[in-house]
């Protein structure tokens, strides 16, 4: 698969790097051309690097960019980017007290829906601080990571499963676009929790045999 990386950051890091090692073709664009040169070089031989174009040649773009540039580097890039799947994994999370910047907009991933009007959008890998995704694989006791994904488009979700499953995850069907906003605001609750309040979220969920009520 042809995958281009927008962006040089620790998320265009850590997702691309399991990406490289299932053999998946890699572009790395950014505005500093050096930097993405740095990342393509790290991230091993046959890495391609180049501006914020190049890596709009993908199948797969992945926009590992803060919320609010994606945007923008989006829209520039729109022509180009029709037909393509656009793997948003940004979360809109700020100050004060890790509130959700969208408010009651768009969500982010939507608003990437609306800059590129003929890319097929789809929301994942949100969750997790990057230092998670550079575990290859991420596994917690005996189990691999869950990864909730939302998107429209049937084919742009087969790929993205592939892309989870290719981080050593489990690719979980969250609905359609319009539940992107819940996988944001999902974040901007687990970070001020975890950061805010030293919480362990994943003690805040039953298990699945007591979802619906007791078990037996």
């Amino acid at each position: 698969m042809r995958i281009g990386v927008l962006g040089t950051g620790n998320m265009a890091d850590a997702l691309a790097a399991h990406w490289v090692r299932a053999g998946h073709e890699v572009t790395v664009g950014g505005r500093d051309t050096d930097r993405a040169r740095r990342l393509a070089e790290r991230l091993g031989d046959g890495v391609r690097h180049g501006d914020l174009a190049a890596a709009g040649a993908g199948e797969v773009v992945l926009v590992a960019l803060p919320y609010g540039v994606g945007e923008v580097v989006v829209r520039e890039l729109s022509a180009a980017l029709d037909g393509k799947v656009l793997l948003d994994c940004s979360n809109p999370v700020g100050a004060p007290g890790f509130r959700l910047l969208t408010g009651d907009g768009p969500s982010a991933a939507r608003r990437l829906a609306l800059a590129a009007p003929g890319a097929r959008v789809v929301k994942a890998f949100n969750l997790c601080h990057e230092g998670v995704w550079r575990m290859a694989p991420p596994v917690f006791d005996g189990r691999p990571l869950a990864v909730p994904v939302c998107g429209d488009d049937p084919a742009a979700l087969a790929l993205v499963g592939t892309l989870v499953r290719d981080a050593g995850c489990t690719p979980v069907a969250a609905g359609g676009l319009d539940r992107a906003g819940l996988l944001e605001a999902t974040a901007a609750l687990f970070i001020g929790l975890w950061v805010g309040e030293g919480a362990d979220v994943q003690a805040i969920a039953p298990p699945l045999a007591y979802a619906a009520g007791a078990a037996g």
